[in-house]
């Protein structure tokens, strides 16, 4: 579907989508809005989301209701040490009453799927899951299996943990279209939690507000937006900027502007709109680039979102 095809009926589904989606997370979901919004949009982009915060600040939460709200498969993978790659793709095991091999499907086959404290499995497990989130398939004993769209992996890791666990290489980081750090609740949510989440789990009285085919179309809407030859060239020079700034060894790749590109479509779709602007590039920004940022030996890593913010201040906005 070309950008001067996108019949504005889909925009609009998909805003109300999003909005519905928003209201009936934050039923459960005790945070900032916008976070809620950064996942609907990166799900519309078709892209996997990283979740960073300290036990506790309901990261398992967030995606288990933003799941459940769109009626998509869900299934959850806890991450340890001893965990095996075939424990998330699946195996083939032998049937007795005819012989023959069927293939057991692992968690991976789900439409979101949640793989929890990602870093404490070893690097080879990690990895298990490059191919679904690259390729949107798997491969077991060399056959090769597609996923059900939509697809979407939304991991969680704990960034203050530095003992017993694997950190994520950089190929692995880039896979995350986005990464998202979760803080602590203002006093008010907190007390606002106690009281809603004292009884019982709120995540099961949820109602679907959208279906798998809500999503599709949402999707198609979001790719068919329109972004300008002047948006694109802001994006690469957002780019150039963190690649030219003296914190930064290894900036922002083209890929990361592909994602950033994407994004910033999605949420102009999820705004209603059939075209993109700056402002829908630099609300996505931090998000898709600072963890793709390798900083210099000697540089904190919670310079990260500064070189971004400072790239967005030195480029001139269309």
């Amino acid at each position: 579907m070309s950008a001067t095809a996108l019949d504005p009926s889909l925009v609009t589904r998909a805003a109300e989508i999003g909005g519905g989606v928003l209201e009936e997370v934050q039923r459960v979901y005790i945070g900032p809005a916008e976070t809620v919004q950064i996942l609907f949009a990166t799900l519309l982009a078709r892209g996997h989301a990283l979740l960073e915060g300290v036990p506790g600040v309901a990261k398992t939460t967030l995606v288990k209701t933003f799941a459940r709200v769109m009626g998509c498969t869900f299934k959850r993978v806890q991450f340890t040490p001893d965990l095996l790659p075939s424990d998330i793709t699946g195996t083939y095991v032998l049937n007795l009453r005819d012989n023959t091999f069927v293939l057991r499907r692992g968690p991976i086959f789900s439409q979101v799927v949640l793989g929890d404290e990602i870093n404490r499995a070893p690097a080879k497990t990690q990895s298990a899951l490059l191919e679904a989130m690259a390729e949107g398939q798997v491969t077991i004993e060399a056959e090769t299996h597609r996923l059900e769209a939509p697809f979407m992996v939304l991991a969680t890791q704990n960034p203050v943990e530095q003992e017993g666990v694997y950190l994520l290489p950089e190929a692995q980081l880039d896979r995350f279209m986005v990464r998202v750090s979760l803080g602590y609740p203002s006093a008010d949510q907190e007390s606002q939690m106690l009281m809603d989440h004292a009884e019982s789990d709120r995540v099961l009285d949820l109602e679907s507000v959208a279906d798998v085919a809500d999503v599709l179309e949402a999707q198609a809407a979001a790719g068919a937006v329109h972004g300008s030859e002047a948006l694109r060239r802001y994006v690469v020079s957002i780019l150039d900027a963190t690649r030219a700034d003296p914190r930064v060894d290894l900036g922002a790749s083209p890929r990361a502007g592909l994602m950033l590109f994407r994004a910033a479509k999605a949420l102009a779709a999820l705004d209603g709109r059939d075209h993109a602007l700056p402002d829908d590039v630099q609300k996505m920004s931090a998000a898709v680039l600072s963890h793709r940022l390798l900083l210099s030996p000697g540089t904190g890593s919670d310079e990260r979102d500064a070189v971004v913010r400072d790239a967005l201040e030195r480029v001139p906005a269309l």
